[in-house]
């Protein structure tokens, strides 16, 4: 510390033309009352106090601090008093918790650094005590009397104090070097006959403890300040003693490393010259030069691989760089350069794995089909990335699997759910410690093929932040014209990606940034109804289960009614996720109660489902018993797949009519509803009898239920015919169910999920739909078992809609 000290006091700083000089001649004037100023400036020390007797350098920071820094030195001709604050205020040092006793410091030398951090040279000139604050805003002032050294000679046991002092001071100055030009300075300046600035000269030297150091400075009779400086300077000594016995063990540890490295370095020589055994490092290079000359690396991959292979042949092998270099080379040559799996050709081999390991999904297949027919024929996957959209438990993972075993490549899985590193993607620099290459790099290194298929699951889900954004770092893996020459940070060299079969899954496709949607082609997976779930139970998930759980097939048997109950009551998504953990959690019952009865056969009838999943989870989907007005059922479209809602608008007689919705409808939704709001005004204004029902009354419009956020363009015609119904007293039919956006001027305008809102009324058994008429084309291509028995009114405008809302239900 106090070298540093010494350092900073020769800084360039101290040179500036403006600063204030003294001559370095003048004597340190006698600490007298009547001649230094009677009030101060305050400024805090936040490391350590100083003491008077000796030149310092200082820096003070903040605009405060240094303002009145500036003052001191102009208008109090320097000094300042520089008070230790035990709890320092870093925002406002005036709100520090400073001590009562400093040094007063001249300054004899400014620097203005920077705008608000100055440095200065002075000296601490004697203590000083507080009598009082003058002034703590926006400077602290105190009123302050001065500790006068005594004059006398000092007595027998002080000198007896002062020389014990000058033994320890000696001792620390062979134990530590560093002190040797300030102990220096100190002894040979010791004088016996002015003992307080002595003590000073060396408190100032000391690393002791900041709350010892204050003590020193406030204890005024100088035979207790001996007694605790010579504790401060023992302890110090003590301190000196344990790292000079630290170092020494260090360096005869380095010693002994070193002889050790020199014999075995001897040890080796002789065993080559005598031909015993080859090098360490040489036998590393060999196991990668054979690696190597079993690849096919381009050219350009070949080069970089010399010139790593030359420098780890100069490369001592304790080296750092050479563990460096040697992991990177062995990266390149397990990297699967030239290596091809062969592909199946055989497309009725392809529809039989699909139909073997999925039930239903039969346009889904027939797409993919499509998909891998073309990549035969061609003979190349090359701009060809699939996205498989849907959602959550309707198999886009297990469908990715099937596409890999319907072609014979090996299969590689990772999510990029919440990923938010583009090292991830692209892998680390090799300059970092512990650099690895990206995930598609480690992918194919494990599964020793250039041509798997990669399934980059949840990309919708993908994120971005300060460690940049992988959905960016994408865009090249997935681009045809330029994942050939794929650059991973780590290999920095490219690899061809080009023969990679990349899947891709979503729930939905509004987070995928529009660049990465662009290069994929979307297929999507919709939601199952009640039967196909029901055979999905009884092919694929119970017999799995069973199996898990170590049943025979048929030692547990669940009845196609208990199969429907569990669909209709506790599994009602759009995926067949929760269905398999219902029947998971059945049979784990009916393990238990076969172990207690010591049954063979156990069979489940669905009057035992709520026995053994307790009571039904889904009764949300209630029809309405009998028409209401104001109450209109329409379809809807979540993340989870179709879903029925009723939207429900009521009147309150008011003079001043507002419009108000609730259940937690998103922007897009609530501004259908206004568009609804304001289409129906004018419609009901401008008929032959018009109807001023909304002039006087306040309409509530609610959207159940009021927990679950819903935000979309596709219920306009619902929350218009809502309203409609409301003005007019009429009730709609409660065995139809609509969907469709609504414009200002009564056109009603396509949606999105017409087969998941298909599923969703076949559920609660609706069968008469009011679809869009530009969406005819997508309710037509559904499949034969979707469409039976459902009538679709198909509407253009809103008074399509209102020709069949109000109909008598067909019996």
């Amino acid at each position: 510390m106090a070298e540093e000290k010494l350092k900073e006091a020769k800084l360039d700083a101290y040179n500036d033309e403006e600063a204030v000089e003294i001559e370095s001649e003048q004597k340190y004037p006698q600490a007298m009352d009547n001649v230094l100023p009677q009030t101060l400036t305050i400024l805090p020390l936040n490391q350590r106090p100083i003491f008077p007797g000796i030149a310092l350098p200082m820096t003070f920071s903040g605009k405060e601090q240094v303002q009145a820094l500036k003052q001191a030195v102009e208008e109090e001709e320097g000094y300042i008093g520089l008070v230790y604050a035990q709890e320092f205020n870093t925002e406002d040092y005036t709100e520090s918790d400073f001590y009562d006793v400093g040094t007063i410091f001249q300054v004899i030398r400014t620097n203005l650094v920077a705008p608000n951090t100055i440095q200065v040279l002075g000296r601490g000139i004697t203590r000083f005590h507080k009598k009082r604050a003058l002034l703590v805003k926006p400077k602290i002032r105190w009123e302050v009397e001065y500790y006068n050294e005594p004059r006398e000679k000092p007595d027998a046991s002080l000198k007896a104090y002062m020389m014990a002092i000058s033994s320890d001071i000696k001792e620390l100055l062979k134990l530590n070097p560093l002190f040797q030009e300030q102990v220096n300075m100190v002894v040979s300046q010791l004088n016996y006959e002015a003992p307080g600035l002595t003590m000073d000269i060396i408190s100032n030297l000391l690393s002791s403890d900041s709350e010892q150091l204050q003590e020193l400075l406030e204890t005024y009779n100088l035979e207790d300040r001996a007694k605790l400086l010579l504790l401060m300077i023992k302890e110090e000594l003590q301190i000196a003693k344990v790292q000079q016995r630290i170092s020494q063990q260090i360096d005869e540890k380095v010693n002994k490393q070193q002889k050790e490295f020199f014999l075995r370095e001897q040890l080796k020589a002789i065993k080559k010259e005598l031909g015993m055994e080859k090098e360490e490092g040489q036998t590393e290079i060999e196991k990668i030069e054979k690696k190597l000359a079993e690849k096919e690396l381009p050219e350009e991959a070949m080069k970089v691989v010399e010139q790593e292979l030359d420098k780890l042949r100069v490369l001592n092998t304790q080296s750092p760089e050479f563990n460096v270099t040697r992991n990177y080379l062995e990266t390149i040559a397990d990297l699967p350069w030239g290596i091809y799996s062969e592909d199946n050709n055989d497309v009725k081999k392809a529809r039989s794995i699909l139909d073997q390991d999925h039930y239903g999904l039969e346009e889904v297949k027939e797409r993919i089909l499509e998909f891998l027919s073309t990549i035969i024929k061609r003979g190349t996957v090359s701009g060809s990335i699939v996205c498989l959209v849907g959602p959550p438990g309707v198999g886009k993972t297990s469908v990715g699997r099937s596409v890999a075993n319907a072609l014979g490549r090996e299969f590689f899985r990772f999510s990029l759910g919440g990923m938010r590193d583009e090292a991830e993607i692209k892998g680390h620099r090799r300059t970092y410690i512990g650099a690895l290459p990206g995930k598609l790099i480690q992918a194919l290194k494990r599964l020793g093929t250039s041509n798997p298929v990669i399934m980059l699951d949840e990309i919708d889900k993908i994120g971005a932040s300060f460690r940049g954004d992988p959905a960016s770092a994408l865009l090249e893996v997935l681009d045809p014209e330029q994942n050939n020459a794929f650059l991973d940070h780590y290999l920095d060299i490219p690899y061809d990606l080009s023969k990679v079969l990349f899947i891709t899954t979503a729930n939905q496709l509004d987070t995928i940034p529009g660049p990465l949607l662009d290069r994929m082609e979307v297929i999507r997976l919709a939601g199952y109804i009640t039967d196909e779930k029901i055979q999905i139970a009884k092919q694929y998930l119970l017999p799995k289960q069973l199996k898990e759980h170590g049943f025979e097939q048929d030692e547990i048997q669940v009845s196609e009614q208990a199969l429907q109950e569990i669909v209709e009551n506790y599994a009602r998504e759009a995926g067949v996720r929760n269905l398999e953990k219902n029947i998971r959690k059945i049979i784990r019952k009916a393990t238990l109660k076969l172990a207690e009865n010591e049954e063979v056969k156990f069979r489940v009838e669905k009057e035992d489902i709520e026995g053994l999943l307790g009571k039904p989870i889904f009764n949300t989907e209630k029809l309405y018993n009998k028409p209401l007005p104001g109450v209109t059922l329409g379809l809807a479209y979540t993340s989870l797949g179709g879903a029925t809602l009723y939207i429900e608008a009521s009147g309150i007689r008011s003079k001043s009519p507002a419009f108000k919705q609730t259940g937690q409808l998103g922007d897009v939704m609530r501004e259908s509803s206004e568009i609804a709001y304001s289409y129906v005004r004018s419609l009901v204004a401008k008929q032959e009898q018009p109807n001023d029902y909304f002039d006087n009354h306040s309409i509530h419009l609610h959207v159940p239920a009021g927990a679950t956020p819903k935000d979309g363009p596709s219920a306009g015609i619902t929350m218009a015919l809502s309203l409609y119904s409301l003005a007019t007293g009429q009730a709609v039919r409660n065995d139809i169910a609509m969907t469709g956006e609504l414009t200002l001027t009564g056109r009603v305008l396509p949606i999105g999920g017409v087969k998941e809102k298909t599923i969703a009324a076949r559920r609660v058994k609706i069968f008469n739909l009011i679809l869009p008429a530009d969406n005819q084309k997508d309710f037509e291509e559904l499949p034969d078992y979707l469409r039976e028995g459902i009538t679709v009114q198909y509407a253009d405008y809103f008074e399509d809609v209102l020709e069949v809302a109000f109909d008598a239900p067909e019996s």
